[in-house]
């Protein structure tokens, strides 16, 4: 850590203090002090706080100051980082319908267009939406839906131009190009045509930034007089809107992270009496689509790894197994199509697609696929009828496949491959997947991949990157910015901890609530265990993680500092103890359920404050950091990084480099062009790069 302290002491750009100011709230007769609370803007979502903005602006001259002498650094990450990039990347056609689409990036674009032409063969390519367009003058641009309508004779879209997840809905005559007067501001849902072309389905935000509605609207009728077609009264949950394979019934769904309940109508009829397929019940999750009035159900009611049903629309809720639950096989999704349907799961973490039968229950094809250790899964599949299938593959060290599988002959035809113009070979490098025993004995793994020739001695640096929350499984995926670092001598890791659901649904509960302690501990103890095994040192371990992964970073670098040679937090969830407090927020009440709620629960105020890692920051030495954050950010809120930021600042023991970087125009996601989050991603391997000294271009 020395050649940190050297380095950073260069700089006379000196680190911003912010002022502490007296604030203390008292819970369940807990009084806690938080002298930094007034970097909330007290007027948010407005933020206009004179002393807020300036703190701000001074931690991003403090960033910009610093790295000013990494900029040739950056810069050649940042050229051979876009030189593995396509400029003028394309999609793969799909048909659907009448037409073929497809959308691509032309040379130099930040953002896609998106084309048609007849399915027929005649006529020219027709653009049907450019991002470039839309984006013009703006520092953030955001295509959240795109839905042509059943004729093909319009689009509705919606943006979001300033990162803060209120998309603006538009409507396009694809014959003419012309925009229709229909415009709605503030959705936040799918949209969903009805069959006659003539109206569509969506949900808006409210005042909290939470969908608890869905409206009809009708083409050339004035939005404000929409007719709400559902509401949901809990406000922990949220609603959407979905459309069966057949696209003869829309889903009214609803639910939060945990519990969910669906309604069914008529797609011709959207204002219908909705029909309640199963109310809800804390804890049980079900998901379902519909093929000739039969109903199918994935569900966990039974199986904590879930089991998929039929019903009939008679009895909606009464629930007959086709595939129970099984400890191994833990079923993730299914896709209906006119002559078979195709189940996903994944075994011992690794993904598996098998087409099945409707009539017969043993009649299974599971497509196989070429390495070990990969990243699979359907990809877009629009029409019902159909005799091959879409799949996307890709693993750490293969590049991103699209395959058409075609049903009759089992076999797998290869459409592209993510193509890399500065050369790539993957016979220079290696992957595999270890086991690292956790403090509590669980066996927890870890995807690896390095370049050919890595020394298991301890010499070499390793990055390690986790989520773990929400169930979400990190995938052992490709990517191409991760090269730069690869081919710079790290290994790099991604640790499949608890919280995701990598190992099954299990997995992901045994890191949320009273068991998220484990989820940090397993990434403490994967990163020891790979010192112990000599993939990398103390100090030559370097760590990423972004919103609940965020979390992740800042509990880790409190609970084992010492072990890291730089942290890197985006977007980080850190003031959790005043974030599930605060139920104005957008995202408080429905993440009771995943963290707790320490309003009515002392238990969960105490648990939750325990590793808080704003309310754990201690006074003691911390490696290299780098905090990131977005203004205008709904899910992870600006004050919570800057929070953290001020409060290291104040008490961290050491002289090693703090920074944060706070993007003024944008939300949860960093910068929106394609450049320009290529441009962030550079300057996070930068700064890693810089805390190793290992600053050669």
């Amino acid at each position: 850590m020395t050649d940190n302290i050297s380095h950073n002491s260069v700089s006379s750009n000196k680190a911003p203090v912010a002022e502490k100011r007296d604030h203390s709230f008292t819970h369940h007769g807990i009084t806690v002090s938080d002298p930094y609370h007034w970097l909330k803007d007290q007027s948010y979502p407005v933020i206009d706080d004179a002393d807020v903005l300036d703190y701000l602006k001074e931690e991003n001259a403090y960033f910009e100051g610093h790295m000013a002498a990494q900029k040739p650094l950056t810069d050649a990450l940042f050229t051979e980082m876009k030189g593995r990039i396509k400029e003028d990347e394309s999609s793969v056609p799909q048909k659907d319908g009448d037409w073929i689409y497809w959308s691509k990036f032309d040379e130099g674009d930040q953002y896609r267009k998106y084309y048609r032409k007849a399915a027929n063969g005649s006529g020219e390519d027709i653009l049907i939406l450019d991002e470039n367009k839309l984006a013009e003058g703006k520092e953030y641009f955001r295509l959240g839906a795109l839905e042509i309508s059943p004729d093909g004779k319009l689009a509705v879209y919606a943006y979001d131009d300033n990162g803060s997840e209120r998309f603006e809905a538009h409507v396009r005559n694809l014959e003419t190009m012309e925009e229709l007067p229909d415009i709605i501001p503030g959705t936040l849902s799918s949209i969903v045509w009805t069959p006659d072309s003539k109206g569509f389905v969506y949900g808006l935000a409210n005042e909290n930034w939470r969908t608890d509605n869905l409206k009809y609207h009708i083409l050339g009728s004035d939005p404000k007089n929409d007719k709400e077609i559902f509401r949901e009264a809990d406000e922990g949950y949220r609603v959407d809107v979905g459309l069966s394979a057949q696209e003869d019934y829309m889903f009214f769904v609803t639910g939060d992270n945990v519990t969910s309940e669906i309604r069914i109508v008529p797609a011709s009829d959207p204002a219908a009496t909705p029909i309640l397929v199963k109310e809800r019940k804390a804890g049980v999750q079900y998901s379902l689509d519909i093929r000739d009035g039969q109903l199918f159900i994935l569900t966990n009611d039974q199986h904590v790894n879930f089991r998929l049903a039929t019903a009939s629309l008679e009895k909606p809720g009464e629930w007959s197994s086709i595939i129970d639950g099984s400890d191994e096989n833990y079923l993730t999704s299914f896709e209906l199509f006119k002559n078979f349907y195709v189940l996903e799961s994944r075994v011992a973490g690794l993904d598996q697609i098998d087409i099945r039968d409707y009539d017969d229950a043993n009649k299974v094809e599971r497509i196989k696929f070429p390495e070990a250790s990969y990243d699979a899964g359907m990809g877009n599949n629009p029409e019902f009828d159909v005799d091959k299938l879409r799949l996307s593959y890709e693993s750490m060290v293969t590049p991103d496949t699209v395959y058409d599988y075609h049903i009759a002959d089992k076999k797998l035809e290869v459409l592209k491959v993510q193509e890399i113009p500065s050369g790539y070979d993957a016979g220079e490098y290696e992957t595999e997947r270890v086991m690292i025993t956790a403090r509590d004995g669980v066996q927890v793994p870890v995807s690896i991949m390095y370049k050919k020739g890595f020394k298991k001695d301890g010499s070499q640096p390793l990055h390690l990157y986790a989520y773990g929350a929400y169930g979400y499984a990190v995938p052992p995926g490709f990517s191409t910015t991760r090269l730069s670092l690869v081919d710079r001598g790290f290994a790099y890791a991604i640790a499949h901890i608890r919280g995701g659901d990598d190992l099954g649904y299990q997995w992901y509960l045994d890191g949320k609530l009273k068991k998220r302690t484990n989820t940090f501990n397993d990434f403490v103890d994967v990163g020891r265990g790979l010192i112990e095994r000599g993939y990398t040192a103390k100090g030559k371990l370097t760590a990423s993680g972004g919103s609940a992964g965020g979390e992740l970073m800042g509990a880790v670098a409190n609970q084992a500092p010492e072990i890291f040679g730089a942290v890197v937090a985006h977007v980080p969830f850190v003031d959790v103890l005043n974030t599930m407090l605060d139920e104005s927020l957008p995202l408080t009440p429905g993440e009771w359920p995943e963290w707790g709620n320490p309003i009515t629960s002392k238990e969960d105020f105490e648990f939750i404050r325990s590793y808080s890692p704003y309310d754990q920051v201690e006074a003691k030495a911390y490696p290299p950091m780098l905090y990131t954050g977005g203004l205008n950010d709904p899910r992870v809120t600006y004050w919570e990084p800057a929070k953290m930021v001020a409060k290291l600042r104040d008490m961290k023991t050491d002289d090693n480099l703090l920074l944060m970087k706070i993007n003024m125009g944008a939300g949860h996601g960093g910068k929106s062009g394609r450049w320009d989050r290529l441009t962030e991603t550079a300057e996070e391997y930068a700064f890693i790069l810089w805390q190793l000294g290992m600053t050669e271009e």
